[in-house]
C-alpha cells in the first residue's frame, strides 16, 4: 500500500466523517458480512458475522459536553480494558468495542467503578438527544444538558435495566427551534413574550437589515426611537420564535417571565409498526427552574411511569396513547388539559404568507 492510500483523509467540514481509519479491525474485516447480533445483557451488544467472528460492544452513558479530564478517562479505559477503539452514539453515549468476551466485564465494572453507568440498550430510556443549552447556542432559553442531568438522575434505572415496553428516545432543546429533534417524551423552550428591546444598543451592536431578514413572519421592521436608528416588532405577527437575538442581543428574548418550559409526547423517527410521527404538546408553561428543574422531572416521571405499567409490549408512547386516546393519557398521567391543547390555530398561514420565505 502507498503512503498516500495509508494516510487518513483529511477531516471535512461538512457531511458524514469516513469511519474506516479509526474502526475497530474486526468491524472493518466484517463490514457488510454479519450474520446476526443480540443482546447478551443491558449495555451489551454481540455481533456475529457470517464466518462466526465475534465483536462484543459494550454501551456506556456520558455527559454530552466533557472536560478534558473525562475524556482521557474515558481514552484511557479503552486503552486499558477494551482494544483502544471507541465510538460515540449521536445519543452521546460511549460504547467500545472488544473481539473476546472475556474483556466484556472487567470493562463493565472499570466503567461503573468510575461512574459511568452500562445500559441504555433493547427496550431501556437511552441517554437524552439535546443541544448546547447555554454553553454554545446562540438563542438559548435554557440549559438543555442541565435537563438532561435532572432527568436521567431520575431514570438512572431505567437506563441500566430494559424494563420499559419499547425503547424510549427523550429528547431536550435549548430553545423553540428544537434541535433535539422528535423523542417519545421532547423537553422544550417556549417563548411566551415578543423580544423587549433596549433600543439604545441596537444601533451599535446589530445590522438591522440582517435582523429584519431573519424573522420568518415579517414581525420586525426598521424604526427611529428617541432620535436612534433601533427596530420595532409587530406583536400581532410575531409567533414568540426567538430567531431575532442571535443577530441582535439587545432583542432579549429571556426573563423568568417569558421563558418557560413544554413537555411534548409521541415523536418517533422510525416506521416499525407505524408511520414516523410528530410529538404533541401535553404541557406548557412549567418555570424554567434551574439547576434541577423539578417540575419538568416530576412530569417527565409520571408520562414514563404510566406509559411502563399500561402498554404493551413493543408499543411506542405515540402508539400507546393512539390505542388508549388521548382522554385516558391525560387522565393516567394526572396531567390537566385545557383549551390551548385543542390545535385550532389559523393564524400561522397569514404569518407564513407575509414572509419572503414560504408561500402557501
Amino acid at each position: 500500500m502507498s503512503e498516500a492510500d495509508a494516510m487518513p483523509r483529511r477531516p471535512d467540514e461538512h457531511g458524514v466523517p469516513d469511519p474506516f481509519p479509526f474502526m475497530h479491525p474486526v468491524l472493518k474485516a466484517n463490514f457488510g458480512n454479519w450474520d446476526y447480533h443480540d443482546r447478551p445483557r443491558p449495555g451489551v451488544l454481540r455481533h456475529v458475522s457470517k464466518d462466526g467472528v465475534e465483536v462484543w460492544t459494550v454501551r456506556a452513558g456520558t455527559q454530552r459536553q466533557m472536560d478534558i479530564h473525562t475524556i482521557r478517562k474515558l481514552c484511557d479505559i479503552g486503552d486499558e480494558f477494551a482494544e483502544g477503539h471507541v465510538r460515540f452514539t449521536t445519543r452521546s453515549n460511549i460504547e467500545y468495542m472488544v473481539s473476546t468476551v472475556d474483556k466484556v466485564d472487567p470493562l463493565v465494572a472499570k466503567l461503573q467503578a468510575e461512574g459511568f453507568p452500562v445500559g441504555g440498550t433493547g427496550n431501556s430510556v437511552s441517554m437524552i438527544s439535546h443541544t448546547q443549552g447555554w454553553l454554545h447556542c446562540d438563542i438559548p432559553g435554557t440549559d438543555a444538558s442541565g435537563v438532561v442531568k435532572s432527568l436521567m438522575d431520575m431514570m438512572y434505572e431505567e437506563f441500566i435495566n430494559e424494563d420499559m415496553p419499547n425503547r424510549v428516545r427523550i429528547t431536550t432543546s435549548c430553545c423553540q427551534i428544537n434541535c433535539g429533534g422528535q423523542g417519545d417524551i421532547a423537553i422544550n423552550v417556549q417563548y411566551t413574550k415578543p423580544p423587549v428591546i433596549n433600543h439604545d444598543l441596537v444601533a451599535n451592536v446589530c445590522e438591522r437589515p440582517a435582523v429584519v431578514a431573519r424573522c420568518p413572519v415579517a414581525a420586525i421592521r426598521p424604526a427611529m426611537v428617541n432620535g436612534k436608528a433601533s427596530l420595532e416588532v409587530d406583536e400581532k405577527k410575531c409567533v414568540c420564535c426567538g430567531a431575532c437575538y442571535p443577530p441582535c442581543p439587545p432583542m432579549q428574548i429571556n426573563s423568568d417571565e417569558s421563558t418557560k418550559i413544554a413537555v411534548w409526547v409521541g415523536g418517533k423517527h422510525s416506521n416499525a409498526r407505524s408511520k414516523p410521527t410528530f410529538h404533541k404538546l401535553v404541557v406548557s408553561n412549567l418555570p424554567n427552574n434551574a439547576p434541577r428543574w423539578p417540575e419538568v422531572a416530576e412530569v417527565v416521571r409520571k408520562i414514563l411511569m404510566a406509559y411502563k405499567e399500561d402498554a404493551k409490549d413493543w408499543e411506542r408512547i405515540g402508539e400507546w396513547i393512539d390505542r388508549i386516546g388521548w382522554p385516558r393519557f391525560f387522565e393516567m398521567t394526572e396531567t390537566p388539559f385545557t383549551r390551548h391543547h385543542i390545535d385550532d390555530y389559523r393564524g400561522g398561514r397569514r404569518n407564513l404568507n407575509t414572509s419572503a420565505h414560504i408561500h402557501f
